[in-house]
């Protein structure tokens, strides 16, 4: 079975940015939304940014303007560009594929850190 791996968190001030990346080992067919989401300390997972394989994309409103997700359907690779971070954007990143087959994938995450 594909395994998910996040990488590119880190600790970053306030203002600064960082650029995640999820990578697939292994196979996936027919991928259809590959998305990044939350896990802040004390609050639920949210969602931070998807991707349809028809090309839209959608943002939490807490991140639109300031984060923009991209793909690489042939290496299987979603990114996250993440510009002026804030200190409430820090929390675990993970990233979940969904196949039109409705298999889901999730990664283990990845920790951003943003300092004031």
């Amino acid at each position: 079975q594909a395994q998910l791996v996040e990488s590119g968190g880190g600790l970053v001030q306030a203002g600064g940015s960082l650029r995640l990346s999820c990578a697939a080992s292994g196979s996936i067919s027919g991928i259809n939304v590959m998305g990044w989401y939350r896990q802040a300390p004390g609050k639920q997972r949210e969602l931070v940014a998807s991707s349809t394989s028809g090309g839209s994309t959608d943002y939490a409103d807490s991140v639109r303007g300031r984060f923009t997700i991209s793909r690489d359907n042939a290496k299987i690779t979603v990114y996250l560009q993440m510009n002026s971070l804030k200190p409430e954007d820090t929390g675990i990143y993970l990233c979940k594929i969904i196949t039109h087959g409705r298999r889901t994938y999730w990664g283990q995450g990845t920790q951003v850190t943003v300092s004031s």
